[in-house]
């Protein structure tokens, strides 16, 4: 390959302009979301102005007429990024405001000194969980409504049928699912329509290949997949001696520890050169990959930083061909990360890998 082949203008172009639908029931978004998480928790500070500038910078970047995806969770940092969302549409422009669609998980259940004990998915617990996040981020609707993990106390049904029970009560748009797998998500789907599964989906984790995404396309429903750059060990900016500040979540995570760490690492230099063949950035390939893989599929970037955000909106310009996804496919091989994408407990809680 040369650089910048297969780069094509008008490509990018209706990229940068046409939506991609979630599934066959849910609404259409910019063909990138952002995740907001890392501008409230597990990733050590974030710079609060910076990361409303962000926020402000996706949403004027979505065209007109488009809808911009904001992702969140009412665990994220303690009701924080529900809050850090709601100062940022607040002080967005009105056009841009209201191109702005959010997608929540709810459930997951904390404590004080921030650690995880559980979910719920009891149908009052539903209730509860939906008028706090409304109150937090001042609609009077969520776009896109969902469990992050599925409670293994209450059937799926349940939880499900609560939420559809707000979406007749117009305090919500569409239903999604988070870390389900093919099972669950037939047994939900036959409850209620379910717009997309939130999903990790990346060049080092293709688990849903076999069987999820088969079951999801079937079935009508969206991906938007998350981790595309795996908490920044596939973006290219990720040194192996670099420090994690203090309670980031990757210093407890399997592909960041010794070992993994170096062996990932190398994926991420076999990659880099077919970055650098094609005149792009190791992000800009992997996201462009995840892109590639289907209109169904709506990739989140957890941009926190400006810059950052430029760096995976450019992702969308590129083109890859078929000898382009050959190359970054033959660099990073399916099932080639070594360590589990989460820690045994973590790993223990997702429906998807059972």
């Amino acid at each position: 390959m040369t650089k910048n082949e297969s780069i094509d203008t008008t490509t990018a172009a209706a990229a940068a302009t046409t939506g991609r639908r979630l599934g066959s029931t849910g609404p259409s978004v910019f063909p990138l979301g952002l995740g907001c998480m890392g501008m409230s928790a597990l990733y050590g500070e974030a710079d609060r102005s910076e990361s409303v500038a962000t926020l402000h910078a996706y949403l004027d970047a979505v065209p007109e007429g488009a809808h911009a995806l904001l992702d969140t969770g009412d665990f994220y940092g303690m009701g924080h990024n529900e809050l850090l969302i709601n100062e940022a549409l607040r002080t967005a422009p009105v056009a841009a405001r209201d191109r702005a669609l959010t997608s929540v998980k709810f459930g997951a259940l904390r404590t004080v000194e921030g650690g995880f004990t559980g979910y719920d998915g009891r149908p009052e617990a539903v209730r509860n969980f939906l008028a706090y996040s409304l109150q937090r981020l001042g609609r009077d609707h969520i776009d896109i409504y969902r469990i992050a993990r599925v409670d293994p106390d209450v059937p799926i049904e349940e939880t499900v049928g609560a939420i559809a029970e707000a979406v007749q009560a117009g305090h919500v748009r569409h239903i999604g699912l988070s870390e389900v797998g093919a099972d669950t998500l037939r047994r939900a789907a036959a409850v209620a329509p379910i717009s997309d599964l939130q999903i990790e989906y990346s060049l080092i984790s293709r688990g849903i290949e076999e069987k999820i995404l088969p079951t999801a396309r079937e079935l009508g429903i969206g991906i938007t997949a998350y981790g595309v750059l795996s908490r920044g060990l596939i973006s290219g900016h990720f040194s192996r001696d670099r420090a994690l500040a203090p309670g980031d979540f990757r210093g407890m995570s399997p592909r960041f520890q010794g070992e993994n760490l170096e062996r990932n690492l190398d994926l991420v230099d076999a990659l880099r050169k077919v970055a650098e063949d094609k005149g792009v950035s190791v992000a800009q390939a992997a996201i462009a990959w995840v892109l590639s893989r289907g209109e169904d599929i709506v990739p989140l970037v957890g941009a926190r930083r400006r810059d950052r955000l430029a760096e995976a909106l450019g992702a969308m310009d590129i083109a890859l061909s078929p000898a382009d996804l050959a190359a970054i496919e033959e660099a990073v091989p399916a099932g080639a990360a070594s360590g589990e994408r989460y820690p045994a407990a973590q790993m223990a809680h997702l429906d998807s890998e059972h």
